[in-house]
C-alpha cells in the first residue's frame, strides 16, 4: 500500500480541522499524517488494542483509532486522531471512510494492473482471463491501444510516476512498468479512434516525458485490441515497431506497427535467406562495393519519387551528372533505377543489408540483450 495514497487524501483533508491526524501501519510506525514531521515516528501500545477490536473505536496515548478494512485477522494500517473526546470519535470515524474509499480504489486499482501485466506478458492462461476478469469487474470487449514507451540513454524510475499521473484520471487505463527500460500503456480508446490520434497520443507522452524529466524516449504503438484476450498480440505489436523502426526508421521516435511496411516482412526473414537474396540480386558486384556519395545519391532518387529532375535539383547537381551517376549504378549493379520494377528491387535490397548489419551481433555468436533481440 502506497503512503503517498494516504498523504494524497490527508492533504485533501486537513484543511477541515486543525487537529493532527494521520495513518499508522500494523507495526505501530506513522506512514502518514497532517504534519509531516511525524512522519516514521513509532506507537506501541494502540497496536494491541486495534487486533483485539477491530470494528471498535480505540484509544491510547491521547489519540483516537481505527482500524481501516483488511481481510486479515490483523489490521493492516489504521487512522488515528489527536485527542480522545467525542470530536475526535467523528473525526476519526469521517476520516476511516475517506481512507477506506481510497484504499479501496488503490487495491482495485492495483489488482487490475497487475491482471492486465499478465496479460500481456502471457503470464496467465487464456481460459483464466475470463474468469479473473469477471472477479474484478473487468470490461472484456472495450477498444484498448497499447503504447510501449523505451528509454533511451538514462533511464529514470520517475518516469512511471509522471505516466501515473498523465493517466490518472480513468480507471480502465494503465501505466505498467515492465523492466528497467520500458514502460507499457494500455489504455482504453474511443470506438473508431484512428493511428493518427494514436500518434498524437504518443507525441503527447514523448514531449511530457522530455519536458518534465529531459529523457528521451521511442515509443511503439500497437493496433486496437478489440478484446481483452487481444491484448498481448498489440503488445507484441508494439515491440516489434520498437525493433523495426530501430533498423529501418532510425530517426522516428515514434513508430506505429501498421506503419512498418514492407520492413515487418522482412524482418521476419532467416539471415540466411537475405543473403541469398542479396547475392542473386548483386551478381556481378556486392552492394559493399557503392560508396556513401553513391548510396546517398541513390536514396535521394526514392525519396523523390524517381523523378530526375528533382533529385538533381535537390542535390545541386546538374542533371547530366545525375544520369551520369544512374549509369555509372547500373553498371555496377546491372539494375537501371530508373525502371520502376528495378527500382522496387533495389529499395528492397538497401532494406535487406540494413536488417544484416542490425543481426551481425546474432550471425556472430553474440547473443543480443532480450530487448534487442526482436522477432515474432
Amino acid at each position: 500500500m502506497s503512503s503517498r495514497m494516504f498523504q494524497s487524501v490527508i492533504v485533501q483533508m486537513k484543511d477541515a480541522t486543525d487537529r493532527m491526524f494521520g495513518v499508522i501501519d500494523s507495526e505501530g510506525h506513522i506512514v502518514a499524517c497532517s504534519e509531516p514531521s511525524a512522519i516514521g515516528e513509532k506507537m506501541d501500545s494502540p497496536v494491541l488494542r486495534l487486533n483485539a477490536a477491530l470494528d471498535s473505536v480505540c484509544v491510547a496515548e491521547k489519540k483516537t483509532f481505527k482500524a481501516l478494512a483488511s481481510w486479515g485477522a490483523y489490521f493492516e494500517f489504521a487512522v488515528f486522531v489527536d485527542g480522545e473526546d467525542e470530536l475526535a470519535t467523528s473525526l476519526c470515524l469521517m476520516a476511516a471512510v475517506a481512507f477506506n474509499g481510497a484504499k479501496s480504489y488503490y487495491e482495485d486499482k492495483h489488482d487490475k494492473g497487475t491482471f492486465v501485466k499478465n496479460i500481456i506478458t502471457d503470464n496467465i492462461l487464456p481460459g483464466d482471463v475470463y474468469i479473473r476478469a469477471k472477479e474484478l469487474h473487468f470490461i472484456t470487449d472495450t477498444p484498448r491501444a497499447v503504447f510501449l514507451v523505451r528509454q533511451i540513454g538514462r533511464a529514470d524510475v520517475a518516469t512511471v510516476d509522471l505516466l501515473q499521473k498523465l493517466f490518472a484520471e480513468k480507471q480502465q487505463d494503465f501505466v505498467l512498468s515492465i523492466n528497467e527500460t520500458d514502460i507499457a500503456i494500455v489504455k482504453q480508446v474511443e470506438p473508431g479512434t484512428t493511428n493518427e490520434q494514436l500518434v498524437a497520443m504518443a507525441q503527447s507522452i514523448e514531449e511530457t516525458i522530455r519536458t518534465d524529466l529531459l529523457i528521451k524516449t521511442t515509443i511503439g504503438i500497437g493496433t486496437i485490441a478489440g478484446h481483452l484476450r487481444e491484448l498481448a498480440n498489440v503488445y507484441k505489436e508494439a515491440q516489434v515497431a520498437i525493433e523495426v523502426g530501430k533498423v529501418f526508421d532510425t530517426e522516428k521516435s515514434i513508430i506505429h506497427y501498421e506503419n512498418l511496411g514492407i520492413g515487418r516482412l522482412i524482418y521476419q526473414l532467416p539471415t540466411t535467406l537475405c543473403e541469398i537474396f542479396l547475392s542473386e540480386v548483386f551478381k556481378n558486384n556486392s552492394i559493399d562495393a557503392l560508396d556513401q556519395e553513391t548510396l546517398y545519391t541513390i536514396n535521394k532518387f526514392f525519396e523523390n519519387n524517381l523523378n530526375v529532375s528533382e533529385t538533381s535539383r535537390k542535390l545541386f547537381v546538374h542533371r547530366n551528372t545525375l544520369v551520369y551517376r544512374l549509369e555509372k549504378i547500373k553498371k555496377l549493379t546491372g539494375l537501371d533505377l530508373r525502371e520502376f520494377d528495378h527500382a522496387i528491387i533495389f529499395k528492397v535490397a538497401l532494406m535487406v543489408k540494413k536488417y544484416l548489419v542490425s543481426r551481425e551481433p546474432v550471425r556472430h555468436g553474440k547473443q543480443l540483450p532480450p530487448s534487442s533481440a526482436g522477432g515474432f
